[in-house]
């Protein structure tokens, strides 16, 4: 087996552009929450979410992209661009390759342009598809570094960028390519998705309150958030890395995914399928449960699935938890940005020894007890090994380990 590791990092949140920033305004408790400004929303039935603030896609994206691009595609192409300066990392172009995730790609486009069409008549232009394509974002990263090597979309709900991690992890060890760009990606704030996860019950509605809305874990929570953003990381394999003198973040020692077969918007009640995946990254990554010294949890702050996860890890772990934090309640649920950058606060974790909080935590859920949340302020401790978990409508499932580089 190839050790898979870590040389680059990039981050479009809703706490801050770029790793740095990110970090601080998390580890610091802040919160990314705030009523929406990129539309009128005031009649909508939830008014807030985890907007990107502050981004100037000029400043990120050739000028010729600007009008072919969709956020989800800004967001993606500024996280990457950081991550590859970081890496340092010439390209060679068919040993490079690009796995992106994300959920619903262009759907906020999508909507907008049916609604200009619908009640104003207006031509489709002919950026329309361009715009909304998932893959497209990450065939402009790959025709402006001029990477030739395999491209890969991932679809997976909310697990979407931790399985574009997983995607990139297999070719690597297949030999396919030496050095991967993985991204995660979403941007889908608009009346149209509001009105359908309202539908469902799946959101918070909070609007009295938006900073403090998003509650994982807590008694008192109501639903998730949505967030917006996007992550990056550079992989290669260890031996490409040192070859080239690279700096070595961290390494990716294993991955899990499941599907629980069980319904397709709810978890499995017992956690049959989140447990398999942890398992399946625990034993993927040659250590034990109890080597582990924080979860970056899925905790999208909704009543079933934070049960659901709570018990999973204590099936999983038994006597052994290790600390445990929903970076969602600051940054809401950004789908799937989310699964890379909630590994990056993992990696972040290992790398400095401090463990983010889960804000707007103050009363834990009797279902979720026995564990440590990290309820409002971050923990210091030193951490060898951390876990992401990122899970999704459909059954879907995703864990990833990264463990302290060690050579």
């Amino acid at each position: 087996m190839r050790k898979i590791v870590i040389t680059g990092m990039g981050a479009v949140t809703p706490l801050g552009i770029g790793v740095n920033s990110y970090w601080e305004s998390l580890i610091a408790g802040k919160s990314g929450i705030d009523l929406i400004k990129a539309f009128d929303a005031s009649e909508l039935p939830v008014q807030f979410a985890g907007e990107v603030k502050d981004f100037e896609p000029s400043e990120h994206i050739p000028k010729d992209l600007l009008k072919n691009t969709d956020p989800f595609m800004q967001y993606a192409f500024a996280a990457a661009n950081e991550a590859i300066s970081q890496s340092r990392l010439t390209i060679e172009p068919y040993r490079t390759g690009i796995t992106l995730g994300t959920a619903m790609g262009g759907v906020a486009e999508i909507a907008a342009t049916q609604e200009r069409l619908t009640t104003e008549g207006k031509k489709i232009g002919s950026r329309f598809i361009p715009k909304i394509l998932g893959n497209l974002a990450a065939a402009n990263i790959a025709i402006n570094y001029n990477i030739k090597g395999p491209s890969f979309t991932v679809s997976t709900a909310c697990a979407s960028g931790g399985d574009a991690v997983v995607t990139a992890s297999m070719l690597l060890q297949t030999g396919k390519t030496d050095a991967m760009i993985v991204l995660g990606a979403e941007a889908v704030l608009c009346p149209l998705v509001i009105h359908a996860l309202t539908t469902v019950k799946a959101l918070s509605k909070r609007n009295d309150e938006p900073s403090s809305a998003s509650r994982p874990f807590d008694l008192s929570r109501d639903g998730f958030v949505i967030g917006e953003g996007g992550g990056a990381f550079v992989l290669e394999t260890e031996e490409h890395a040192l070859a080239r003198g690279a700096d070595i973040i961290a390494e990716l020692k294993g991955c899990g995914n499941s599907n629980d077969a069980h319904h397709i918007m709810a978890p499995h009640p017992e956690g049959k399928g989140a447990i398999a995946c942890m398992q399946a990254a625990i034993y993927d990554a040659g250590i034990t449960p109890d080597e582990i010294g924080y979860i970056n949890a899925h905790g999208t702050a909704t009543h079933k699935g934070d049960v659901v996860e709570a018990n999973a890890i204590k099936a999983v772990f038994n006597s052994s938890i290790p600390y445990v934090s929903s970076t969602k309640g600051a940054t809401g649920h950004m789908m799937g940005a989310g699964g890379i950058t909630e590994a990056i606060a993992c990696i972040k974790a290992i790398e400095t020894g401090i463990m983010p909080p889960t804000i707007n935590l103050c009363n834990v859920d009797a279902e979720c007890s026995d564990i440590d949340f990290i309820p409002n302020h971050s923990k210091n401790a030193d951490i060898r090994y951390a876990m992401s978990n990122a899970f999704g409508f459909g059954g879907q499932n995703s864990s990833l380990i990264f463990g302290r580089y060690e050579g």
